[in-house]
């Protein structure tokens, strides 16, 4: 491993779009490996994760942001602080758009907030492989009718064509400067808060609309087996109401033991390890207006 300090180019990048456009798919496309969960629910993302895109002479650090919203508890509150106050800090942005939808007010409403933040801006139009290339072209204009951006490029984060291309556009961008991150780390967060958000991932996939908004995920303990290489983790899905509880355990504990076993299996493969997991599942009310609750889960 090469020693950590100055590199050709090197800065962070802040993604942004309105949900269901593929931010998070896209961050784990450059990335190479799964840094952010994905789901087709609204406010999936609610940290603000690093992925680590690391190359020889250069490092780009893209910034997963959570959606732009308004407020209506401590949760959501800290959500957009989040994105409020990255903003103006990053080297530049990421806009990202979906090539299937038309363009509406939530893309909109993202650009005006993105080009008045005075940082240049570079437009991704994701899911080109779900449209036809006649209709390709529309969804280019309407993109690039958004705002005065630096270059505009159509892309699939889940076949990976065009990201080569957008991803040496952005670090041609990026001044020299150090490396942020030793060059094995491709993500910031710790590996408790990944695998809570993996057993996130499997709840919002699974769980009809009035449950997802108000589900965590606190990891209580990660112990490998002394010998066996097996990882024994404990962790309880909080949920803020009964009826909820019920639905996420489940008839005789279907749901729950479900969830669990997708989780584990995306666990395995980011720790390397076989995985024990137990899941629990509590009622907290209020737990997104309680600032020691979102604490304890990393919020």
């Amino acid at each position: 491993m090469k020693a950590a300090g100055e590199v050709s180019h090197s800065g962070f990048a802040a993604v942004v779009g309105r949900p269901n456009v593929g931010k998070s798919t896209l961050v784990n496309s450059m990335v190479g490996q799964k840094v952010a969960i994905t789901s087709d629910k609204p406010q999936t993302t609610r940290h603000r994760i690093a992925g680590i895109v690391n190359r020889d002479d250069s490092q780009l650090v893209l910034l997963d942001l959570p959606g732009f919203q308004r407020p209506r508890d401590l949760l959501t509150e800290r959500m957009q602080q989040a994105v409020d106050s990255t903003l103006g800090e990053v080297d530049l942005i990421l806009l990202v758009m979906s090539a299937d939808e038309p363009t509406g007010g939530g893309d909109r409403l993202v650009a005006g907030r993105v080009f008045a933040a005075g940082t240049p801006v570079i437009i991704a139009v994701n899911k080109i492989d779900l449209v036809r290339e006649e209709k390709l072209l529309p969804a280019m204009d309407a993109a690039a009718g958004m705002g005065d951006f630096e270059e505009l490029f159509p892309v699939s984060a889940l076949t990976g064509k065009g990201i080569e291309h957008l991803e040496d556009a952005i670090i041609e961008r990026l001044l020299p400067g150090p490396r942020y991150f030793p060059e094995d780390m491709v993500s910031d967060q710790p590996e408790r808060i990944l695998v809570g958000e993996l057993v996130r991932e499997q709840a919002l996939r699974l769980t009809r609309e009035e449950v997802p908004h108000s589900v965590a995920v606190e990891v209580l303990s990660m112990d490998r087996r002394g010998g066996s290489g097996i990882v024994d983790i404990a962790g309880t899905v909080i949920v803020e109401r009964k009826s909820q509880k019920g639905i996420l355990i489940g008839r005789q504990g279907s749901m729950i033991k479900e969830i669990g076993t997708g989780a584990r299996k995306e666990i395995e493969a980011l720790l390397g390890s076989r995985v024990f997991l137990d899941l629990s599942v509590k009622v907290r009310k209020r737990w997104r207006d309680d600032p020691r609750r979102l604490g304890d889960l990393g919020l």
